[in-house]
């Protein structure tokens, strides 16, 4: 089967089952603490430190599709102690296909979180916001930089051992 392009010549269509797709979407698992509402709520007060944390993970299923798990934390903090805590599990159900079995790692664990993180983002300023805080908008995360420094940092782990 041939399309055709911009400039009219017929160019190969992607071959059925190549590339990813995205089968489903979910919230594994969410929590948010809002510790010492309402007094947290009051404005004027300086401005909080957030820590943010990021993991990924993903498995193979038997059925030959994967499993990815993006893990994001943030805890919002002053002085006087914790604002906010959210910690949210965003999975999501994706075939892939025509990918070699040595880039099937980073495929998981940096393309597949690419494409969970807006969801995944939105849900947290959802929360923050439904808990009276404004919206905490995570920054755009470069899920290369931290599969990379994660790989390097078990390499070093390995290398010790």
């Amino acid at each position: 089967m041939t399309d055709t392009d911009v400039a009219g010549q017929g160019v190969e269509s992607q071959a059925e089952g190549e590339g990813i797709r995205i089968l489903a979407q979910f919230i594994r698992d969410l929590s948010f603490e809002n510790p010492r509402a309402p007094e947290s709520l009051r404005t004027g007060a300086a401005q909080p430190q957030i820590d943010l944390g990021v993991e990924m993970n993903a498995r193979g299923r038997d059925d030959g599709l994967y499993e990815v798990d993006l893990k994001l934390s943030a805890t919002a903090q002053r002085e006087d102690g914790a604002l906010f805590v959210v910690e949210l599990l965003y999975g999501g159900l994706f075939q892939i296909g025509g990918v070699a079995a040595e880039d099937m790692e980073p495929v998981l664990l940096i393309e597949c979180p690419r494409y969970l993180f807006p969801f995944a983002r939105r849900v947290i300023a959802d929360v923050t916001s439904e808990g009276g805080f404004p919206p905490f908008l995570l920054d755009p995360i470069d899920f290369a930089g931290v599969y990379t420094t994660r790989k390097a940092q078990a390499e070093q782990e390995v290398g010790h051992a």
